[in-house]
């Protein structure tokens, strides 16, 4: 016996010492090229960069992998017990792998695979930890090895904690959605403190496999799993028994994020993510996990696209119908034909529908769900046909003037009466585009923009990319060159034809109003008010274009402009934020600012990174500011205009809604000013504009330039939509008058001659005077030569022709 059990020993010996042996070869030979695991003590997970709105909203998302890093501290403890309960409950007491686990499921695979049943793993956190950051996705022994040796060297480096902060930040879990706080936002709406023990039950039920748990597609099985952890929570004790069973009557409601807690602002958004990229590159953006603070009002945000909107949409219906989306057949399943007409981009909020009869008052349409409703001839009457050589054409008389059977239109539903079809009203997408920008005038900040009708027709952005030319929106820039070269705002200007010699083989050229009428001498202010283009021409070639070009680029309005007169009168090609940025260096008295739409941005450790303001404010902090509730922060914006001159152009704006192109704003009865613009042929229309504190322009005009129409101009085009605008966008504000700097002079003159107001004179106005610049008679009108203030006339040098 003791022969046989000494030779028993001695086998075992050896097998132990070749298993030994054998297993310190896999050591070395799996471990040899393993992954550096200590790279993981600096690891900084992929994380999406979210960009909010001026007041805390969420505007948009930039990321390769939708995750927010949050730090295992922050992360609530019933949110861990389910995920520990589900994946790995002795996870705090095992070396990196459960042995026990392992033999275990080595047992039940022999069953499975004699069953032909999948073969079960013993992954723990850790395991799944060096997989997930170092390892790939390969099924095989050698991989699994590999991820054993990896986990016990990784459990030996760091703190479980540490270990468990990776895994619940790095672990997908369906919905596009890395890490739990991700999840718990995509699923239920909610941070992670506000969490159910149901709802983190349900986000740790999706490690292995979420599409099988989808909520909706799968919801049966969700609830299951679901139960399965929370079932596992009650067994490891992290919950009790009631708690168990009040978590499993939970219903699984998946909840998208509220409109309130979201921003909407397509374009500025693109804008944003654009100049992230510029400053920090495209690996920064989409994986860096930068926190940005935007400029973005949403409430303005709202008005203007609710404006702009409406704008094109009414001078689309000005123009007349263009005809049906499709035309499909009307009998039995038209339901399913219509539903497969691909809705047009820009149609939302509207629907498609199908005529099905047209009748002599009404014609009748049907819905993609089946439903039906009617289209009254009230409805139709401004649908005129279109015809691109004329306005519209005939009036409309009945239904079948519009509208054919089996045509596919946009429609809006209007009201339902009681007993009757619902009535809806016809709509049509506009082929017209535009767009529009508010600014904060005192620090340049973008409140608003929308750079066309809808994104999903076009993401070019007409207020930033579409360069196009102002017309008469310029004009203010050359009046206040010649407000500083001597004029006054009661200087006379000659309206009359004038022909200009533009040298060896140019030609001559012969400016016109507007009108084709003409008015003789008028003080400067009715050139700007009514928009003479004469007077501006006449100006521009007294005080000379280098003049007027050195001025559009000192306001940011171009960066060059060729010194012809023609770009007095806004020949030249800007953008509608560069041409509104402009204005509000009139009225913020002629300080520079930049137009800027991100105010901070801080990268995924809280470290500010950029700041747009950069001025420091010693008094904001104590104890000097608890002595002074309202610290005063230095004013370093460079003064690149006479305030006095710009206050004078902001008093002659103002007088454009008074008494001149923009009068139709003068029914909101506020503090405000501004200018239109028309090109030629009407291509581009334009109005741009302020109030002492806000400032908005508009553009409208085809993407192609072409006319709008031979009626159409910046005062029926783009003014009504400046006027929605702030109409809105100040209701409840006290009005504020414009602020008047220091040493200007205000003297009641005759409009009609511009000089001081005598008792019974009618047209009287309030100007604004330099001190000792108020006329006391009449001088001399300016043509082809240069007033001073003394009224003496300098002839001028060289032919007079294009400077």
């Amino acid at each position: 016996m003791l022969k046989y059990f000494g030779r028993f020993l001695a086998v075992m010996l050896t097998l132990c010492i070749i298993g030994g042996a054998g297993a310190l070869y896999a050591l070395w030979h799996f471990g040899r090229d393993l992954p550096d695991y200590r790279q993981l003590a600096t690891y900084e997970p992929a994380t999406m960069t979210r960009v909010h709105a001026g007041d805390g909203r969420l505007l948009a998302e930039f990321a390769t992998e939708k995750r927010v890093f949050v730090p295992i501290d922050a992360i609530p403890k019933h949110v861990i017990a389910a995920f520990l309960a589900s994946e790995d409950a002795e996870f705090y007491s095992h070396p990196g792998v459960n042995i026990l686990s392992v033999f275990r499921a080595a047992i039940q695979n022999v069953e499975n695979y004699a069953s032909d049943k999948r073969p079960v793993g013993a992954s723990t956190i850790t395991q799944q930890v060096a997989k997930n950051f170092l390892l790939t996705n390969e099924v095989s022994i050698a991989r699994k090895v590999k991820e054993a040796i990896l986990a016990f060297r990784i459990d030996r480096t760091y703190s479980k904690d540490r270990i468990l902060e990776l895994y619940l930040n790095e672990i997908y879990l369906g919905y596009g959605s890395y890490g739990v706080t991700a999840a718990a936002l995509n699923y239920f709406n909610r941070s992670l403190p506000e969490l159910t023990i149901g709802e983190a039950a349900y986000l740790a039920a999706l490690p292995k496999a979420p599409n099988n748990y989808h909520p909706v597609r799968h919801a049966a099985a969700a609830v299951a799993r679901r139960n399965w952890v929370i079932d596992r929570m009650r067994e490891e004790r992290f919950i009790t028994a009631a708690q168990a069973s009040a978590a499993e009557a939970e219903p699984l409601v998946v909840r998208t994020r509220d409109e309130t807690e979201v921003a909407r602002a397509d374009y500025f958004a693109e804008e944003v993510r654009r100049e992230l990229i510029g400053r920090f590159g495209e690996e920064e953006l989409y994986r860096g996990g930068l926190s940005v603070r935007t400029s973005l009002d949403p409430r303005l945000q709202a008005i203007a696209d609710t404006a702009l909107r409406a704008g094109l949409r009414s001078y689309d219906r000005r123009h007349g119908w263009r005809g049906p989306i499709a035309r499909i057949g009307v009998a039995e399943g038209w339901p399913a034909r219509l539903a497969a007409v691909p809705p047009p981009a820009g149609l939302a909020p509207w629907r498609l529908a199908a005529v099905l009869a047209v009748e002599a008052d009404k014609a009748t349409i049907g819905l993609a769900d089946g439903s039906r409703g009617h289209i009254p001839l009230q409805e139709l009457l401004w649908a005129r046909p279109h015809r691109p050589e004329q306005e519209v054409g005939p009036s409309i008389k009945t239904p079948s003037d519009v509208l054919n059977l089996g045509d596919v239109v946009a429609v809006e539903r209007m009201k339902s009466d009681e007993g009757t079809s619902p009535v809806y009203a016809l709509r049509q997408i506009p082929a017209v585009q535009g767009a529009a920008v508010a600014l904060d005038p005192h620090t340049g900040r973008v409140l608003a923009m929308s750079g066309g009708y809808s994104q999903e027709m076009s993401v070019f952005n007409r207020a930033t990319q579409a360069k196009r030319q102002p017309g008469s929106s310029f004009k203010p820039f050359v009046y206040l060159a010649g407000l500083d070269s001597g004029y006054t705002p009661a200087t006379r200007i000659l309206d009359a034809p004038i022909v200009i010699d533009q040298g060896p083989g140019l030609g001559k050229w012969k400016p016109e109003n507007y009108t084709g009428k003409f008015i003789g001498p008028a003080p400067m202010r009715v050139g700007i008010e009514q928009s003479r283009n004469l007077m501006t021409v006449r100006l521009a070639e007294n005080i000379g274009m280098s003049k007027v070009a050195a001025y559009a680029k000192t306001f940011g309005i171009v960066d060059e402009m060729p010194e012809v007169l023609s770009m007095a009168l806004g020949a030249g090609e800007t953008t509608l934020l560069r041409l509104t940025a402009g204005y509000a260096m009139l009225v913020n008295g002629g300080k520079r600012i930049t137009p800027s739409m991100i105010d901070r941005v801080q990268d995924r450790n809280g470290r500010t990174i950029f700041r747009q303001d950069t001025r420091e404010c010693g008094e904001c902090r104590p104890p000097e500011w608890h002595n002074d509730p309202t610290p005063q922060l230095p004013d370093t914006r460079e003064q690149i205009a006479d305030p006095i001159s710009v206050y004078q152009i902001v008093s002659m704006l103002e007088g454009v809604i008074e008494r001149g192109t923009g009068q139709r704003i003068r029914e909101l009865n506020r503090t405000l000013a501004g200018k239109t613009g028309t090109t030629n042929d009407s291509a581009d229309t334009w109005f741009v504009g302020f109030s002492p504190d806000l400032v908005f322009g508009v553009f409208v005009g085809f993407d192609q330039p072409s006319t709008l129409g031979g009626h159409e101009t910046g005062a029926s085009v783009a003014v009504p939509i400046f006027k929605d605008f702030m109409a809105a966008a100040l209701a409840g504000k006290p009005d504020v008058p414009f602020r008047i700097p220091p040493g200007v002079r205000l003297v009641h003159i005759n409009l009609a001659t511009g000089l001081p107001a005598k008792p019974g004179d009618k047209n009287v106005i309030l100007e604004a005077f330099r001190p000792g610049t108020v006329p006391t008679e009449a001088g001399p009108v300016l043509d082809g030569g240069e007033e001073g203030a003394s009224g003496v006339v300098v002839p001028l040098t060289g032919s007079g022709g294009l400077y």
